[in-house]
Parts: C-alpha cells; structure tokens; sequence
C-alpha cells in the first residue's frame, strides 16, 4: 500500500552518515524501535470486547507521541509519529483510523484485529504491525481459517526475515512467501510492498512484493548490510484482492514533488499546519480536528497535493492477517527491531513442509553473544 516520496530540504545533512555504519544512527533506530513496540504492546492488551477503532487508535497514537516526547530532548531533534494507529478488523486489508464520531468498529469476541504504527527519532523509524483475536486464551485458541492464515502471516514473515541478508535477493523472498501461504490455502494482498527505510523517508526505492502479476512487478536487487527495511506481511483467505468500500480515507502524506499557489484560505491554513507537524511522513486527520482545515484538504487533493492511503478490503467473509517488523541488515546478521512476542494462541490444522522454509525457520534470529577475550577473563577470574 506504500508510495511515498523522498522529503526535500534535507540534502545538506546528507553529509553526515545516517546508515547503520554510524553507532548513533543505529542507537535512534532502536530508541524509537523500542516506543514503537511499547506502544504496540499497550493497543495489545487494550484490545478487549466492547472497545473501538478510535479508543485503540487515540491509545496508539497517544502512547507512541508520549514515548517520542521523553527522549532526546537536548537540541532540536525531531521525532513522533511516523505512522498514525490503524485497527483495521477481520476483512479490512488496512489504513482504518477513523474520526471521532466516525468510527463503525466495535470489537467482539473472535475478531481478528490488524495494529499498525510507526515512531521516528531524527527522522529513523520504526514501524510495527501484529495481529491479535479478541478474546483468544489457551483454553480457547483460535481455530479455523482464522488460525490458518494468522500462522501463514507469522510463517510467512519469519521465513522471510531470514532471507533478508546480504547474498540473497528481494525475489527470493516473493517466492518464500508463496511457499508459505500456499500450504495455509491462503494467499498474499496483491499490492503490499515492503521497502527499504532511510531517514525521513518511509518508500526507499529497493522493495520486495508480496505477489507478482503481470501487471505489478518490481527490479530485482540484492540485500546489502548497513541497510534498514520495513517488513510488510498481509495475508487473506480470499483472493488477496483488495479494494476500497466507501470509507473516509483519513491517513494521507505530503508529497513533496509537487506544489500549487492554493485558493482557499482553509486550504492554505491546512497546508501549512501539515507541513509544520508532519513534513515527510503520514498522518492521520485526526490531528487536525478543526472544521476548516479539514476542509482544505479538498483543495489540496485536487492538485495532487497529498498522497492519500484509502481503507481497503477483503470481500467480506474473508480474514486478513498482517505483522509488520523493522529489519536492521548489519554485518554481523540481520536484527528484528520490532515485532513482539505475542502472537495469537492459534491451533490450525496446516504447516508448510516446504524443505527450504524449514530450514530458514531452523535459523536462530537471537543475537550472539560476544566471547570475553582470555585477558578479560584471567583479570575477572583475578577479581
């Protein structure tokens, strides 16, 4: 679902080095990481019948922009949102972060909840996503299609992560995820894509696809260390097609590429409150509860000001999935930044016997340890 485009007036710091080579760039990404799974923990345990999209997603938000607030807080470092909350239920691909007053979800016992969000720290991110069933226990697992295609997401995207290393390459991760949702009777959303980071910028130019069609297709590319990649999961019981049902699209971001002198002066005050607040990344019209400059945004809109990011769907009676991880490529082996471990207590009768995604599951994602030299040691032992 991702088209983003480079934020501009920042060429001058490029200078600095900003991948993972730079210590300092590697510790922001993991700060703001760290208030991405933070926040993503506190949606999770709220979920909970009764509740709303909108009480979850204000919960996300609010949690995240909290986190942000209590770090670095020397000098003039930019950080918040970088992906507004979306709780997109059951059929709903993703991108559902409705208005007050707005919201049609109510949470009941067996819904599948998708959480999505994003957390930047000097414009570094970290951007989750997971799946949790309402109401789901150890004495009441979920089963069924709902369990099969909540495993062949999780699969799907462990599998993957694993290939994601230098000495492979963004196709063969397309052909693992086929694998894995095949043997689930599942399939990926056409369309997903799952791109390189870099500071400010969500959609760098290397992605991998979920699914190739004759129509959508992407350039092959290896995997490089130093290298940052969001890791986007999303698999249905249907056809994979996904499609927009007349929601208010409420998550749209700035792009940057183009510029227009606007008419209105609700258009105006809009435009450059967005740009104030949320320059290069999404942003949810949440944030901008007055009338009038919510009502600019169709003026905006009109001149290709925005890029918008509509609620899509499944048909209904279809179930999707999704998890979402930050990926840190460094030399030394590729680091899950995000992503927590709380998956749905799920119990399906399928599993992937595929010989090749055995083996990748088999790979431990754990950090190694570094072994003490005989010196430290012998002074330890000393001691």
């Amino acid at each position: 679902f991702f088209c983003f485009v480079q934020r501009t007036g920042i060429m001058a710091e490029e200078e600095q080095v900003y991948d993972l080579t730079n210590q300092e760039v590697i510790t922001k990404y993991k700060t703001a990481c760290d208030i991405a799974n933070k926040a993503l923990t506190t949606v999770i345990e709220a979920v909970a019948e009764g509740k709303t999209a909108l009480e979850l997603c204000d919960l996300g938000d609010n949690t995240a922009k909290e986190g942000a607030a209590s770090v670095y807080n020397k000098g003039s470092i930019e950080k918040g949102l970088a992906f507004p909350t979306c709780i997109s239920v059951n059929h709903c691909c993703g991108h559902y972060s409705p208005l007050p007053n707005e919201d049609k979800v109510v949470l009941k016992n067996g819904d599948v909840v998708k959480i999505d969000l994003g957390v930047h720290v000097d414009g570094l991110l970290g951007l989750v996503g997971q799946t949790v069933v309402v109401g789901a226990t150890a004495d009441a697992p979920v089963e069924g299609r709902a369990a099969d295609v909540i495993v062949a997401a999780h699969t799907a995207a462990e599998a993957a992560m694993r290939l994601m290393k230098p000495g492979h390459k963004n196709t063969e991760v397309t052909e693992v995820f086929d694998k894995v949702v095949s043997a689930f009777n599942c399939n990926m959303v056409e369309g997903v894509l799952s791109h390189q980071v870099k500071r400010f910028v969500i959609d760098g130019n290397n992605v991998i696809i979920s699914k190739t069609t004759p129509e959508q297709k992407v350039d092959e590319f290896e995997f490089e260390a130093n290298h940052v990649y969001c890791l986007d999961v999303i698999v249905s019981t249907g056809q994979g097609k996904a499609r927009e049902e007349g929601d208010r699209c409420t998550v749209f971001k700035r792009d940057v590429q183009n510029n227009y002198q606007l008419k209105m002066k609700a258009a105006r005050e809009f435009f450059g409150a967005v740009n104030q607040k949320f320059p290069t990344f999404p942003f949810t019209l949440r944030e901008f509860l007055d009338k009038n400059c919510r009502l600019g945004i169709v003026e905006c809109m009109e001149h290709e000001l925005f890029n918008q990011y509509p609620v899509l769907y499944e048909k209904e009676g279809e179930i999707v999935a999704q998890f979402k991880y930050t990926l840190l490529v460094l030399p030394g082996g590729t680091q899950k930044a995000t992503g927590v471990d709380m998956v749905p207590l799920c119990k399906s009768d399928k599993t992937c016997e595929d010989e090749q995604v055995k083996e990748l599951l088999a790979i431990s994602m754990e950090k190694k340890k570094k072994k003490r030299s005989n010196k430290k040691k012998a002074k330890a032992d000393d001691n």
